[in-house]
């Protein structure tokens, strides 16, 4: 007989649970007629809606079905503000007041943002509650330090190395480094105890793409650490196609133009004209493995710079004055250009530093090559 009441209880709860999602929205503040679009988040891509609409008497509805929570953007106007959401089969719902500003781009603010029904939504914001902390102590360790920063911008556009050098050590200087440190020390710890948490199940892998814009070699062990139901999730698969890229040996790479420090645009074509073999290399100021590398490039670009080997290093940063200092402390002798964000979707960068060895007629011949890998290379077919 209890087994009966079991059963029974099973059949009633599988028949019960939601097959899809309904998100209702309800946004004071923004004019009807207003586009609202759902793109999917955590990707690492920029994703096309998955549905579309339009505000009226501000509301707006979407549906839809989940294998799994999915994070989404709901997207006002031409893309000038979002509320972030995790949805799954459930009815949600969306109250918010937005604001369009009157300055220039007219980007849409929102305030008293309640989102229900969603249990997914719920836990997300619990455990990346730690994250509000995490921006106060931003805030507090910049305290103090902006006019100093003004200066060694206005030095750096102005080529006053002197100047820059005796800002970078003065005591206040090296004491925003030091607390700049700590701080993107403890943002690295506690990322990786929220993914380590999750690491039997889809969270994991959310985590980790929410955690991280881009993946370097060393985020392979936190990935390693999943569980299998966790790699095979959504999630999970992202996070191995960005981890591990398809290869691009054999093929052909399109010409580009990018910005350099000045704002002046260098075309690859012209850059790697007349050249034997080009090195692309992309990297950013805040990867620790990229910087690590730029000795070995330096070695490698002193012995066969002469003999046709030319490199082109491009910044994926999207903090332009981090870039521009990383460029004043590393001195590279080589053309190194600002992305648009396109031009590293092109090679298919996922993680970095990401080199692709170049022939003179623009077909990749080897990917990935450093260190003492790259030396080898360039000996082996510069003697050809």
């Amino acid at each position: 007989m209890v087994s009966i009441n079991i059963q029974a209880q099973k059949k009633k709860t599988t028949a019960t649970a939601p097959a899809s999602y309904t998100i209702e929205g309800n946004i004071t503040g923004l004019a009807d007629g207003t586009a609202v679009k759902l793109v999917p988040g955590a990707t690492h891509s920029s994703e096309l809606p998955v549905a579309e609409t339009i505000l009226k008497d501000g509301k707006f509805t979407f549906t839809g079905k989940l294998k799994e929570p999915r994070f989404f953007y709901v997207v006002f106007g031409k893309s000038k503000g979002n509320i972030s959401v995790m949805v799954e089969n459930s009815k949600i719902q969306i109250a918010a007041a937005g604001k369009v500003s009157d300055q220039e781009g007219e980007w849409i603010s929102f305030k008293d943002v309640v989102i229900t029904g969603s249990k997914s939504h719920d836990y997300y914001v619990k455990e990346t509650a730690f994250k509000e902390e995490l921006n106060n102590d931003y805030a507090e360790y910049h305290k103090g330090t902006e006019e100093l920063g003004k200066l060694y911008s206005k030095a750096r556009v102005a080529g006053n190395k002197k100047t820059m050098d005796s800002i970078a050590n003065s005591p206040e200087w090296k004491a925003f480094e030091a607390k700049e440190k700590a701080f993107f020390t403890k943002v690295e710890t506690k990322s990786k105890e929220l993914i380590a948490k999750h690491k039997t199940n889809w969270w994991g892998p959310f985590f980790m793409m929410t955690s991280y814009s881009y993946f370097t070699p060393e985020q392979k062990p936190i990935y390693e650490q999943f569980s299998e139901a966790a790699k095979k999730s959504y999630y999970g698969q992202i996070v191995d196609k960005d981890l591990n890229p398809k290869s691009l040996v054999g093929t052909s790479i399109a010409n580009f133009g990018l910005k350099d420090k000045d704002g002046k645009t260098f075309n690859a074509k012209d850059i790697v004209s007349g050249k034997k073999y080009i090195l692309v290399d992309f990297w950013a100021s805040w990867c620790g493995p990229c910087r690590k590398e730029i000795p070995n490039l330096k070695t490698a670009y002193a012995e066969y710079a002469p003999k046709g080997f030319e490199i082109l290093s491009v910044s994926i940063d999207k903090d332009e004055k981090a870039w521009q200092k990383a460029l004043g402390q590393e001195n590279m002798q080589w053309h190194n250009l600002l992305d648009d964000d396109k031009v590293s979707k092109s090679f298919n960068v996922k993680a970095i530093p990401a080199t692709y060895l170049v022939d003179g007629k623009g077909v990749i011949i080897g990917e990935n090559l450093r260190g003492a890998e790259l030396e080898a290379k360039l000996k082996e077919l510069m003697k050809s």
